[in-house]
């Protein structure tokens, strides 16, 4: 029997609109390497959404993981390190890449999945034995979180302070940025992430883009060379362009970037709100397009006959956390479908 994917929001391929403008400027000559007409106005639109005062550059790269590889090892000297929370992507979901670069990964317990200045204080006094310890240099933050929580402008304002105080440089993971922005517990903008951290990342492989993330360098300081360690890292690729078009076009007038997080965001709500009038409980908050629901094992069982999604972890000897994530492409019957089974068990 045919099921129907939960599994992640990129199981589709991309949204209509990019695959159209794709397909329209396929005979049409460019530079390459990025140097073509598309990236810079793709380039052009983003920085309008970053504030006045955005003194940075923008990259492109093919995917999630190259963005924090060549990002975080671009910022750091051998002997400097990340401070993560334990269930951030980079420690738990990139087979051990920055650590491949030489970096240690200075891992904390999360506060709702985030990180909070306390934590981030107590990694530096356990790390402090120089020079026989790695050296804390970078803050690893991800919004939204590897549980689809999502940072406040005042947390960002207090880690981002902190950062300053502490000489730290402070990175943000956007592989789920539009659904944070998106999301009704987010009070902040691209233009405040760009005021506050060094470096980030905007995320399109799960905004409905075939591939693709765009790094912001807003340290002018991080920007020198940059495109070295693209290059040398693989991120460079030849037909640029085919980055630079998507990102033309999830900026573009319809907005699609924030548009697709916000249909995802909904699919999630109504999932979240259709569970809990089943009876069943959530083990994280739905502020994005991801829903932990806590099921008894023999439900999960049955549910997993029609639907595709990731048994997270175990919460007792009967029952499970699954993860459940919604798409730009989600379609609600699907989302009734799977709250019509759930309230036949």
């Amino acid at each position: 029997m045919t099921t129907f994917s939960f599994l992640d929001d990129y199981s589709e391929g991309a949204h209509p609109d990019i695959l159209h403008a794709l397909t329209e400027s396929n005979y049409i000559q460019q530079a390459a390497y990025g140097e073509d007409s598309y990236s810079a106005e793709a380039t052009a639109r983003i920085k309008a959404h970053l504030g006045n005062t955005f003194d940075g550059a923008i990259h492109y790269v093919a995917s999630g993981t190259m963005a924090n590889i060549v990002s975080i090892a671009s910022c750091l000297r051998p002997h400097e390190a990340v401070i993560a929370v334990s269930s951030g992507h980079i420690v738990v979901r990139e087979a051990g890449a920055i650590e491949a670069t030489g970096h240690k990964l200075i891992v904390v317990p999360p506060v709702d999945g985030k990180l909070t200045p306390a934590n981030i204080e107590a990694a530096l006094a356990s790390n402090a034995h120089f020079p026989h310890m790695a050296k804390p240099r970078l803050i690893y933050l991800s919004d939204a979180t590897e549980i689809g929580t999502v940072y406040t402008l005042d947390e960002l304002r207090k880690i981002s302070a902190l950062a300053k105080q502490r000489g730290l440089i402070l990175f943000l993971d956007g592989a789920r940025l539009g659904a944070a922005l998106a999301s009704s517990k987010s009070d902040v903008t691209l233009a405040d992430i760009a005021s506050l951290v060094d470096i980030f990342w905007i995320g399109g492989t799960k905004a409905g883009a075939l591939l693709g993330e765009a790094i912001v360098v807003c340290n002018p300081a991080l920007t020198e060379d940059f495109a070295f360690h693209v290059k040398q890292r693989g991120g460079m690729l030849a037909k640029g362009r085919l980055l630079g078009i998507q990102f033309q076009e999830l900026f573009g007038v319809k907005n699609l970037f924030l548009e697709n997080a916000k249909h995802a965001n909904a699919m999630a709500a109504k999932l979240a709100s259709g569970i809990v009038s089943s009876g069943y409980a959530l083990d994280a908050q739905t502020a994005t397009n991801q829903v932990f629901p806590i099921l008894p094992d023999s439900v999960i069982s049955a549910l997993e006959q029609l639907f595709a999604f990731y048994v997270w972890r175990k919460s007792d000897n009967e029952h499970s956390v699954i993860r459940l994530v919604t798409s730009w492409a989600t379609q609600e019957h699907q989302v009734d479908a799977f709250l019509a089974r759930l309230a036949q068990l």
